[in-house]
Parts: C-alpha cells; structure tokens; sequence
C-alpha cells in the first residue's frame, strides 16, 4: 500500500560500529565497522558481526579490515560496500517498487570538505537517492534530548572508536567545537602497549576491549578488581595467562583521558560567557561508546567543576539524532552543518 515512499535511514558510521536508525523504528541495526576480504580475488568474505569475529583469526588469503579510520573513510570501496550491506539489510523487507532511501550520515566536526564529500558519494554509491551529512555533535545532542533549538547553550561531549567531539550548541547550531582524534580506539591501543611493556605479552584489540569494559576506569580506583587475560609471551613465544588490575588498566588510560580532558577544557575557554553559565546550569552530556568508561564523569566533574551527566542511550544517541535530523529537515536544511548531495537519476 506504501510501496511509493521510501524508508529514510540514519546511520552513524563509526570507526568501531555502524548503527543504523529507520523512521518509526528506531536504531534497528548496531554492527561493527569491519569487513573479511579475500585478498587472493579481492571478493567479500563478511561484513559486520561476522567479519569482527575473524579478526586475528583469518587464514592468510583473508583478511579482516576497518575502512574507517579516526572518523573518516580510510579506504572508500570497502567503506562503500560495507554501507551497501546494512543499507541494504535496514530495508530486507521493502517492496521492489519502494524508491531509493534518502541518507543522512554523521560526520565528525573537524572533517575536511573532500572528506565529507567521500562520505556523501560514498553513501550515494551505497543506494541513496539523497545524501546529507551532520556533523556528528549535533546529532549526539538531539539525540541526548537536549533543547538545541532554544537560545540556551547545551554542551555535549561524544567519545567514540576514533574521535572525540566536543561541542557548544544554541539556537539550532554549533557555536564552538573541537575534534580530537584520540577516543575508544586510543584506549584500546594503550592498554595493548601497557601490557606488552609491563608483561612482555602480546594482546589483539579484542582482549584489549574487553579488559577496559571489565575493569576500566578513569582517575583512580579504590577497588580491587582484576581479571584473567591471555596472549602470546613475547620471550617464549607461548600462550600464557595473566592476571590484570583495574588499577593498573586506569593509569595506563591517564594520557588518552588527559587528552579528552584538555578538549573540553580547550572547548569551554571559547564559550561565550553567558552560555558557559547556561552550561554550569545544565551540566555537559556525556555521549558515546567512550561515555561507559566507569568513573569518567566524576573526572570531568573535577577538573571542569561542573555537572557531568551520562545520556540516557550513550551508544545510540548520534543515530537517534541523525534519523530526528531527517525527519525534521524541513527546519534546518542550511543550520548545523548539515549538506546535501542529491542522486537525481536515482
């Protein structure tokens, strides 16, 4: 009966995981950013879930890659396949005679003109009619609920796989923001280089992810947690075990937090004035896969003294913003960094 309209998406496409948000339904697909190639033929071995699992497990004709890197594409093709696939799994149950999907991509604040331009050809390339870009703190914010169309400032800060965005917003747009490429990514790597350094052990990014959600921290930690980890031994050269404190896991993450830090801080000293006391008022939102790091709010808290709060669905607050974003298109075609890149033929 509807087969005439199309379904609008919102993706998040992140260094770490793509989400993808559909009109009406909400995010509908969360996967990881990685695609399986065959490198004999070049052919697509897996995309998302399935192609994470073979990271540091293929044979040596496959191999497993992130075509996103700090944000931005880092290898277009398989960016622009691995778009295709959830594009085209967001809409498995469309009719033939549904038109092509209008496409609206979260981009990070401090990208270039020719990156932003790779990512709207890119999604075009993947079946969109029209492609638009946001930057990506926007839509962090609207989808946190934060009043960005009031003259009031809201400060949202969304720590991703590959950057941090910080940003100040009012009346519908970005009055300061800063991108630093220093997120979940950098986390992860520190804690590989702390335990080769500290253990002479060798460690995939996997392990390295699953020790700082077990027993990451920021700051210091009162605790005692630890947790059981298994690499390769760089002098034997054998699988071996070790056990690993939460402790030490929070002063390996002391530069990549430190840099977080000096973001905000960086971001708050350009704020005008009478929005840096809206925000004072309101508190800065935490956003992001980097906002679940436990004890990351109170640092913030103490180094800006001010109100540090977690949003409510972290993980999907861009996508939600970015799929709102295009259903109210109408309202700020030409605000908030949003660009359109149009697909007429389609």
């Amino acid at each position: 009966m509807f087969s005439g309209f199309s379904k609008d998406l919102g993706i998040d496409l992140g260094t770490a995981n793509t989400l993808v948000y559909v009109k009406g339904k909400g995010v509908i697909l969360r996967e990881p950013s990685v695609v399986a190639i065959r490198s004999d033929s070049g052919s697509i071995e897996a995309v998302g879930n399935d192609a994470k699992n073979m990271i540091g497990r293929t044979p040596g004709n496959i191999i497993a890659i992130r075509p996103m890197k700090d944000g931005v594409i880092a290898d277009f093709d398989t960016t622009s396949t691995m778009m295709k696939h959830f594009i085209q799994q967001a809409l498995r149950k469309r009719s033939s005679l549904t038109k092509k999907p209008n496409v609206m991509v979260c981009v990070p604040s401090g990208i270039t003109a020719v990156e932003k331009r790779a990512v709207e050809d890119a999604t075009k390339q993947a079946g969109a009619r029209e492609a638009y870009t946001i930057e990506e703190p926007f839509a962090a914010a609207i989808g946190a609920n934060l009043p960005v169309w009031e003259p009031t400032g809201s400060m949202i800060v969304d720590i991703g796989g590959g950057t941090t965005e910080v940003a100040i917003i009012s009346l519908g747009g970005i009055v300061t923001s800063q991108s630093v490429r220093v997120a979940g990514d950098e986390m992860d790597e520190s804690i590989v280089q702390y335990v080769k350094k500290t253990y002479s052990l060798m460690i995939g990014e996997r392990t390295a992810e699953a020790i700082k959600f077990e027993v990451g921290a920021a700051g210091d930690v009162s605790s005692e947690e630890s947790m059981e980890i298994r690499g390769r031994d760089l002098v034997t050269g054998l699988p071996k075990t070790i056990t690993i404190t939460g402790k030490e896991i929070s002063g390996a993450l002391v530069e990549t937090v430190s840099s977080i830090v000096e973001a905000v801080k960086n971001t708050l000293e350009q704020s005008p004035p009478e929005l840096a006391a809206d925000i004072m008022d309101r508190g800065i939102v935490l956003t992001g896969g980097g906002a679940l790091l436990r004890n990351l709010d109170k640092v913030l808290s103490d180094e800006t003294n001010m109100p540090v709060l977690v949003a409510d669905e972290p993980l999907d607050s861009v996508a939600v913003g970015t799929g709102k974003a295009l259903e109210n298109l109408h309202l700020f075609r030409s605000k908030a960094g949003i660009t359109a890149r149009s697909n007429r033929k389609a």
